[in-house]
């Protein structure tokens, strides 16, 4: 029977401001075209990005490859790299990693094991390096702003150029607890709740995650 696997390559940067050239460049060393690359320009918080849900939810197959070039390139959070990793593992999706080389190892049969267990300790470390600089980052964001003179309506003055930093405050819909129960007991889709308060996708979600914590 013909093999019918490929090799997918998934490259990401976290703002369009950012350029995805050099790893698109470590790709085409391996022998990728554009057509076997797909990017996405947007933060590694979480997993919901345009291209990495089309890999995930209509090119993977069983028995092929996904290739990365760290794994911050999948998320910057610990929970869902080791989520990621695990979908692709039950999925039948090898995952090779370019600055993790126990991934990348064609280990004979019956040695697979080895190449797994370091990697799992890798994985471990790797993965914590990546939440922790994540949490860097929104720190030092968080400074920066807190620094900021704020105008007479409480908004936050960037002393650079006198603009507004920041988003604006959204405040929470007089019918949220009225909304978010029946959504909480799934009697009710996260897009109906949205549409009953008001709120795009990015925002109900944003306001779901702080009052959570």
């Amino acid at each position: 029977m013909e093999n019918t696997s490929r090799t997918w390559y998934y490259a990401r940067v976290s703002s369009t401001g950012q350029n995805l050239a050099r790893q698109m460049e470590a790709f085409h060393k391996m022998g990728a075209t554009d057509r076997d690359i797909i990017t996405d320009k947007a933060s590694g918080k979480d997993t919901d990005r345009t291209g990495y849900q089309a890999l995930k939810g209509q090119l993977l197959r069983r028995g092929d490859t996904l290739v990365v070039t760290s794994l911050d390139r999948l998320s910057r959070t610990k929970a869902d790299i080791k989520g990621e990793l695990q979908y692709f593992h039950d999925a039948g999706i090898r995952v090779k990693v370019l600055d993790l080389p126990t991934t990348m190892m064609d280990l004979p049969e019956g040695q697979a094991w080895i190449g797994d267990m370091v990697s799992n300790i890798m994985v471990e470390v790797i993965a914590s390096f990546a939440e922790q600089e994540r949490l860097k980052i929104r720190s030092r964001q968080r400074e920066g702003l807190d620094a900021m003179p704020l105008d007479e309506k409480g908004r936050r003055i960037s002393t650079k150029k006198g603009t507004h930093a920041g988003r604006p405050d959204t405040p929470k819909p007089d019918n949220w607890e009225e909304v978010m129960k029946p959504w909480k007991a799934g009697t009710i889709t996260g897009r109906e709740a949205m549409k009953r308060l008001g709120l795009s996708r990015s925002t109900f979600y944003r306001m779901v995650k702080e009052n959570v914590q």
